[in-house]
């Protein structure tokens, strides 16, 4: 929507929505679906995913429900985008505590986990090998693997 017009949608597709208030679309999706850019109107669940790895339906376990939802609400996790070879998923809000997880798009078994914790603090191995402290540094193991 243009901030002029706000019931307007964009030329070149519907309007963006920001992360954590985006509907999920639970048609199944294979990985050659995956679109290697944001999806910025919907949400794909990793469930929707029809080759999804265990390790990935896994990745909210231990993962509260975000402020403001129901505790007993099961937290989703949702496809971000590529990097590279790897798909980056989320379980958990856009900020705050959440599970990052990249599946790598030619072995779905290889999974690589960024933690990130409510204060902002976070870890993961990237894929050089090495403990990221920083998401961004993390990414960018993915993007350079």
């Amino acid at each position: 929507m243009s901030a002029d017009h706000p019931d307007r949608v964009p030329a070149g597709g519907p309007a963006a929505l920001p992360a954590d208030q985006r509907p999920f679309d639970d048609t199944p999706v294979h990985t050659d679906d995956l679109p290697d850019t944001p999806i910025r109107d919907r949400n794909v669940p990793a469930e929707a995913w029809i080759e999804a790895p265990a390790a990935l339906l896994a990745a909210a376990d231990g993962i509260p429900a975000p402020d403001g939802r129901p505790a007993g609400e099961p937290v989703r996790i949702a496809y971000k985008r590529r990097l590279g070879r790897w798909l980056l998923w989320r379980a958990g809000p856009a900020k705050g505590d959440a599970r990052y997880v990249a599946v790598h798009a030619d072995d779905l078994d290889r999974t690589l986990e960024f933690r990130l914790f409510a204060d902002g603090s976070g870890t993961g191995t990237g894929a050089d090998g090495v403990a990221h402290a920083r998401f961004r540094d993390w990414k960018r193991s993915l993007l350079e693997a």
